[in-house]
């Protein structure tokens, strides 16, 4: 954690980044913006400490599901700390407005230069399975295996 503390919009600015790279889908890039010595924790997947793991994971993780959006419901800027809501979304695949999705928290901790230092993201991953295994029962496709996600098929 850092002794500075930044300016309300470096770390908002910070902040839209981060979620515009996450909405890009472009994990190499999202990953890009957590420090070299970042720690994320993921509580179903483990603790990646940093950006070459971080991205190594999330590039990993997201291959079996390109199609998912991570829509913010609010956020919370505390000094250099953002605590966040993103929906975990699957789209409807019978192109209806079915709603297949799970709540998450994340708190992130800005460290200077665009750059988070740590990332944590709670969730309940019992919900996120049976989200996941509904959308799959429903027509849903992935592109890959399971068992990256932490999920035995």
């Amino acid at each position: 954690m850092s002794d500075t503390v930044y300016p309300r919009d470096e770390v908002e600015a910070a902040f839209h980044a981060f979620i515009a790279a996450g909405d890009s889908g472009d994990w190499s890039h999202w990953a890009d913006l957590h420090s070299e010595d970042c720690e994320w924790v993921e509580h179903h997947l483990g603790t990646m400490v940093g950006r070459a793991a971080i991205k190594a994971k999330i590039v990993e993780v997201m291959a079996p599901v390109p199609m998912m959006q991570f829509p913010v419901a609010w956020h919370v800027v505390d000094g250099n700390r953002v605590v966040f809501y993103p929906w975990q979304v699957f789209p409807d695949p019978k192109g209806g407005d079915e709603v297949y999705r799970f709540g998450c928290v994340t708190i992130l901790e800005y460290a200077g230069n665009g750059e988070w230092s740590r990332q944590e993201d709670i969730y309940n991953p019992s919900e996120g399975e049976a989200v996941v295994m509904q959308w799959i029962a429903d027509g849903g496709q992935i592109h890959g295996d399971l068992g990256v996600l932490g999920i035995e098929d």
